[in-house]
Order: structure tokens, then sequence, then C-alpha cells
């Protein structure tokens, strides 16, 4: 196939198949030439792996994924791409195309139907508006995959890949952290695109731990505290967990007290250790 990156192409292929770009759906495709072979080579598209990809574009990624792994899964939402994928890579007999919205997809089945003795990692140029709860997605249902490398806005990955206890920290951040190890692995300007967003962006890499950091008794309560906590990132934790958990700030205090924790402790400043310590006596108290 004829370079994916060459705007001249791009709109060519776009014409014929009669395809316009779709705000709704956050499309902006890659047109540097650089970024899709350094998203696969650092994304585990090696001989003896299998490739979840979620949005193709017009199969810039795809291409470099199929060249490096065994095998490549995509699922797009968009089902305009569904002629343009066909003709762009055509010369590839190792890609599949799922046309179906990856929030609604049976991901396990997927995965168990199309990867079979293969280890698996999911690669991804994810829109904006959909980076955190796909990524949760990935993380929370437990997938058999040795990592997720994915394209997000610049700001995103500063949050994704920050050290807890830092200003960048959030609640997604320590989410992300239980599950995974992250790695901010390059920076893409909004030049890269087509059209050109309004933002610059990174690709990062979440190598997925085989077991979690911290033990805890009730893992959605546990997750519960996190979010409470940072519900209110201008008040301090007693006054944040207070609210969300609906108790009196005499006997949230107290529990942060007891977890070894300051009182005047700020959500970023916690580590995974210490959330772990208040899950657990918010455990004993409900």
């Amino acid at each position: 196939m004829e370079n994916l990156t060459n705007i001249n192409v791009i709109r060519d292929i776009f014409e014929r198949h009669g395809f316009s770009f779709s705000k709704n759906l956050g499309q902006n495709f890659l047109i540097n030439p650089s970024v899709c072979p350094k998203i696969a080579e650092m994304g585990n598209a090696v001989p003896g792996f299998g490739i979840l990809e979620i949005g193709t574009g017009v199969g810039v990624l795809t291409h470099e994924l199929a060249k490096r792994a065994d095998k490549v899964v995509a699922v797009e939402i968009d089902s305009r791409l569904i002629p343009v994928l066909n003709e762009t890579l055509a010369e590839h007999d190792n890609v599949a195309i799922i046309n179906e919205d990856v929030m609604k997809a049976d991901l396990a089945s997927i995965i168990r139907e199309n990867f079979q003795g293969l280890k698996v990692a999911v690669c991804a140029n994810l829109p904006y508006y959909i980076t955190s709860p796909v990524i949760m997605l990935l993380l929370e249902s437990r997938l058999p995959i040795e990592s997720v490398t994915v394209m997000v806005q610049k700001e995103a990955g500063k949050r994704l890949c920050a050290e807890l206890g830092t200003r960048d920290a959030g609640a997604v951040t320590a989410a992300v952290r239980y599950y995974s190890e992250p790695k901010l692995l390059f920076n893409v300007s909004r030049g890269s695109f087509m059209p050109a967003p309004n933002v610059d962006s990174c690709v990062i890499r979440l190598d997925i731990k085989k077991e979690p950091p911290v033990t805890v008794r009730d893992e959605k309560l546990f997750f519960s505290v996190i979010r409470g906590a940072f519900s209110q990132r201008r008040k301090n934790l007693a006054n944040s967990l207070s609210s969300s958990m609906n108790m009196p700030k005499s006997e949230v205090t107290e529990i942060i007290k007891t977890a070894g924790i300051s009182e005047n402790a700020r959500p970023e400043q916690l580590s995974l250790e210490e959330f772990a310590a208040l899950a657990e006596i918010f455990y004993d108290k409900f």
C-alpha cells in the first residue's frame, strides 16, 4: 500500500470511499511517518505476540503492528472505515477488523478466540475524550495482556504516569499504579495529525502487574476511598473523605490518624499503601 501518512494519499482514499472526519468520534489521523513504527516497536509488536488494537484510523499503526507481530485484531467503532481498511490493509493476512464499540465489546472473548498460544499486548491511538474510560476498562477487566501502549493527550499522559505523592497525581494515577507500571515513552506534536488537534500528545506504556502492590479485602471500597479522597482536591483528606463517605469529620479524622496519616494530609501526598490502610479501617467500620 502507498504511504498512509501522505496527506494526498489519505485524501484520495477518503474521496474514493466517501469518508469524512467525525468530530463526535474524536478522529485525528496520524500523518507523521516516524510515530507508528516507534509505537509498534515499543508496544510489544514482536514475534510470539498478538496485538489488540483499539481504533484504526486509516490503518497506519495497524500496518506497522502487522509487519512485526504474529496477529493483529483491531476494534474499530466507525463502520465507514471498514471498506477503507479493506483496501489499506489488503496486503496483510494476519489482520482482523472487528466493527464494534470497544466499551461494549467482549474483549476477553476476542482475545480467547483470536490469540491462542500468543502473548497479548494492546496498542491504541485513543480519542482524547475516551482515554481514561478505555484504559480503566482494560485494567479493571484483568484481561490476559502484557502491556497497554497508547497515544494520549500530553496532560493526560502526565497524570497517568505521575508518581503518587506528587502534585500531578490523581485518582486515575492511583488506579493505574495499582494495576500496572506506567512509563512515558515519547511526545508527539499536534502537527503529527490530520486534522491537527489543539493540544500535543504523548505515547505511554502500562506494563501490567501480575499481582497488585497492596492487598485489600474490598477492592471496590478501596477505589471508592481513592475517588472520594480526590473528589475535592482543594480540601484536605479529612474534609474530602467526610463528604464522600458520608461520615462525620471527627470520625474520619480518627480513621486517618489510626492509619498513621497526618490529619492535614492532602490526597496527592498519599501512597497506595496509605490508601490501602485507610480502606481496611473503613472496611471494619461498615
